[in-house]
This record gives structure tokens, C-alpha cells and sequence, in this order.
């Protein structure tokens, strides 16, 4: 049903087939559980920065220690502030951060093994098993998604939590 939807023209008829398929259809995402799928923006100067850098360079796996340093920080800082900013520890963040990514590529075809170094996983079946325990299916699964699906879905699902941080969720089974 989502593969024909991406297919069709957006202008379609009111009231006609298509019509009917995408209410269903959104009736059905929004009855869906939630994926601990997101990643919470913070507006802090430093985790915007080490955002960036990561966002720019995924495969970059510096420490905490080394990241702390590169932002001017105490370690024990940078994780209390990366825990306060984000609800996430750092090593969670980066993941969700790759797990994003990881979608993204595949999403758009990319094929497992360049997302899988791009994200500075070596071999592919270390990035192959996060991707598992994260998600609770293996990536190829993940494959057959397109790039007009995608987008769609990720956009449908900005929300803002309790504290007003930013926090994209994908919602799924």
C-alpha cells in the first residue's frame, strides 16, 4: 500500500481510491507504537558543535575524553551536559545519530556495506548487529524503504517532549 502511494500523483481525486488508501494509511501510522527512534536537538553552543562534527563525519568514534577536550571540557562535564541536553548518554546519542543516517542511505539505495563504513563500522556485521539490537531487524530489512517514503514519515513525526527539547521519532512496528 505504501509502495503505490509513492507512486501516485499528490493531486489526487478527493474522495476516490487513493484518497481512501492514504486515510487509511495514516490512520493506521498513527495507531502504531512508538520506535525508541530519535534524536533530541539541544540548543546548547557545545553539543550543537559535537552535533555537527558528527553529523559532518558519522564515522569519527572519538571518546567522550577526546571530545571533551576538542569542546574545552571537563569529561565529567560534557557527559552530565550531553545527559541534560539530550536525556541520551553519549554513546547513545552517537547511535541513534547512526541509526538515522543508516536509514537515510539505505532508504535512498545505498548499498549496506558503504553505510555500514561510512558510519566506521568494520566489518559490516558489527553495524549489521546495532542495527538489530537497536531496531529489532536487520538493515537490509530496512532496504526497501524509498526515498518518497522516508521523508514522509520522518516529518509526520516531529514532536516536541515534556522539557521542549526537539526530539525526532519514527514510528514503526
Amino acid at each position: 500500500m505504501i509502495l503505490h502511494l509513492a507512486d501516485v500523483p499528490q493531486d489526487y481525486p478527493r474522495g476516490g481510491h487513493t484518497d481512501r488508501l492514504a486515510r487509511v494509511l495514516l490512520d493506521e501510522l498513527v495507531q502504531m507504537p512508538a520506535e525508541r527512534l530519535y534524536l533530541p536537538v539541544s540548543d546548547h553552543p557545545k553539543i550543537r558543535a559535537l552535533a555537527a562534527a558528527l553529523s559532518a563525519n558519522p564515522a569519527d568514534r572519538s571518546t567522550i575524553s577526546e571530545w571533551a577536550k576538542r569542546l574545552a571540557l571537563g569529561e565529567r562535564t560534557l557527559t552530565r551536559l550531553i545527559d541534560r541536553e539530550t536525556g541520551l548518554s553519549f554513546g547513545r546519542w552517537r547511535q541513534q545519530l547512526h541509526l538515522l543516517v543508516a536509514i537515510r542511505e539505505l532508504a535512498g539505495g545505498a548499498a549496506l556495506q558503504r553505510v555500514s563504513e561510512s558510519l566506521g563500522y568494520e566489518p559490516v556485521t558489527a553495524f549489521i548487529t546495532m542495527f538489530k539490537k537497536a531496531l529489532g531487524q536487520s538493515p537490509t530489512m530496512q532496504s526497501h524503504l524509498t526515498e518518497s517514503i522516508l521523508p514522509a514519515v520522518i516529518r509526520s513525526r516531529q514532536q516536541w517532549d515534556d522539557s521542549g527539547k526537539h526530539r525526532l521519532i519514527i514510528r514503526g512496528r
